[in-house]
């Protein structure tokens, strides 16, 4: 960092500037000011302690630093939630990858948290010491508020006994000058109970655990879901009342209401979901004979030589629909209603619909027109594997433009698919199924037959136009051969 000091006496165009090189050690007084006496103490790491003696000069300071700790909070710095994206206001906290007193080094991972698109690690600016957690876990944190206070490396770093002293103060701001952990502020919050109110039995009047739940029980909050571990401490409590078994939380509450927050995905989710229920829809449903796919697929697998790949319906699905799409770019298309345009995207990036334990995610594969079947399992397989970590970036799962949801992977042979906007289309396919048939002459015959339902955006597509498409595709399916004819 580079501090510009800008000093003047009489007119500022006659103002002396000096440019000094942010160092851990003191700054040299150049010799213009040494009259003056301006020391400057700086610290490292953007973190700066500043004491300036000033006499008949005016003085200014530029920084590259947005704040800065100053007077009773040397040394100690807020680390802020960062933006994570373009249109992000707020994420969850998932989980924290360091404790309260690690040393971290510069851009250490210190926790994980989720937006609406993506799940991201927040790494340190700093090299120092965790001071105090201001979340927990299944925190919202908005895009600009503190995660976290950090002893920056270069001041005095404060013993356990002065750990109690020194932040008090910030607990005062958070609780009332109540002594608590962050998981405790969230207990308490959980149970809409005051700290302040409690009598905290820990060292220095620390609010425990005990405490809180004791305190809930006296004030008959969830009392039958509600344990404590010390019957001698609850029966003094309840000051002789008749004796009740309290059985813990999770064994308690398992027949009664849980109030589940969406975070994430899941949110995201309800707002796309609404936007899109209020989109004329129409559906479009066919069968398409996948015997001819099911040979290739076997074909594939059998003379797979690439280790950790593994041959599926799906990518054969995907290259053909791309092959199907060149014919109909409208399909491929995105509308933007203030406008009253509608974009034909050049690129054929296809979204798979993916249930993941944190919710529905539609990462996409991108320029499928220019990858081979190989590619795209491969891509998919690592689309895949992010989406059940939870790892996906945001580049993973923007910039679709029309969506495929297998429902067929979980067993259903038909579903009527919600567009996935701004995108036009959506196609839903059912599981691969051995059906009898019937030949024109009236032969019967067994085939594995595949139902598909595509859903579209009756402001921009048309019944005969999604006909038509979906025809295309059809023929590709039914005969796979076709695609040597038509990819490039």
């Amino acid at each position: 960092m580079i501090v510009r000091r800008i000093c003047h006496r009489r007119a500022w165009s006659s103002t002396p500037r000096f440019l000094y090189p942010y160092t851990t050690s003191q700054f040299p007084t150049p010799s213009p000011l040494t009259s003056h006496k301006l020391p400057f103490i700086g610290y490292p790491n953007n973190s700066m302690n500043i004491k300036i003696e000033c006499r008949k000069v005016g003085l200014c300071l530029f920084s590259s630093q947005a704040s800065v700790d100053v007077g009773t909070s040397a040394g100690i710095v807020d680390v802020p939630l960062a933006q994570t994206g373009e249109g992000i206001a707020e994420c969850e906290l998932l989980k924290w990858f360091v404790k309260e007193g690690d040393q971290v080094e510069e851009f250490q991972p210190l926790c994980e948290v989720q937006s609406d698109k993506a799940t991201i690690e927040i790494t340190s600016r700093y090299k120092g010491k965790v001071a105090q957690f201001l979340y927990v876990p299944g925190d919202i944190v908005k895009v600009g508020e503190s995660l976290l206070k950090m002893v920056v490396q270069g001041a005095q770093v404060p013993t356990q006994k002065q750990d109690v002293s020194h932040y008090s103060e910030v607990n005062k701001c958070k609780t009332g000058g109540v002594l608590s952990t962050p998981a405790m502020r969230h207990l308490g919050k959980q149970y809409d109970i005051n700290l302040n109110d409690v009598r905290g039995a820990g060292k220095d009047g620390r609010v425990l655990k005990e405490d809180i739940l004791r305190h809930a029980i006296l004030k008959g909050i969830n009392k039958d879901s509600i344990g404590i571990e010390n019957a001698d401490s609850r029966d003094q409590f309840l000051k002789g009342e008749e004796d009740h078994s309290y059985v813990p939380a999770e064994l308690g509450s398992q027949h009664g209401d849980k109030t589940v927050p969406l975070r994430g995905f899941q949110r995201a989710m309800v707002k796309t979901m609404s936007m899109a229920a209020k989109v004329p829809h129409f559906h479009y449903v066919e069968e398409i004979n996948c015997d001819a796919l099911v040979e290739l697929k076997e074909s594939f697998q059998n003379s797979n030589t690439e280790p950790g790949v593994k041959h599926t319906f799906l990518p054969s699905l995907i290259k053909s629909l791309s092959v199907a799409i060149s014919k109909y770019p409208w399909i491929n298309s995105c509308f933007n209603e203030d406008s009253m345009e509608v974009v034909l995207k050049g690129s054929h990036n296809i979204g798979i619909a993916m249930a993941t334990p944190s919710g529905l995610v539609v990462p996409n594969i991108k320029n499928v027109q220019s990858l081979s079947i190989l590619e795209i399992t491969m891509e998919l397989s690592r689309l895949q594997q992010l989406a059940l970590a939870n790892k996906l970036n945001p580049e993973d799962i923007t910039g679709g433009t029309i969506t495929l949801s297998n429902i067929g992977a979980i067993g259903g042979k038909f579903g009527a698919p919600i567009l996935n906007l701004p995108e036009v289309a959506i196609i839903a396919i059912g599981r691969i199924q051995k059906v009898l048939c019937f030949a024109d002459d009236g032969n019967a015959y067994p085939a594995s037959v595949m139902m598909v339902n595509i859903g579209a955006d009756h402001r921009v597509l048309d019944g005969a136009t999604v006909a038509r498409f979906c025809n295309e595709w059809k023929q590709l399916i039914e005969n796979p051969e076709l695609l040597m004819l038509l990819m490039r």
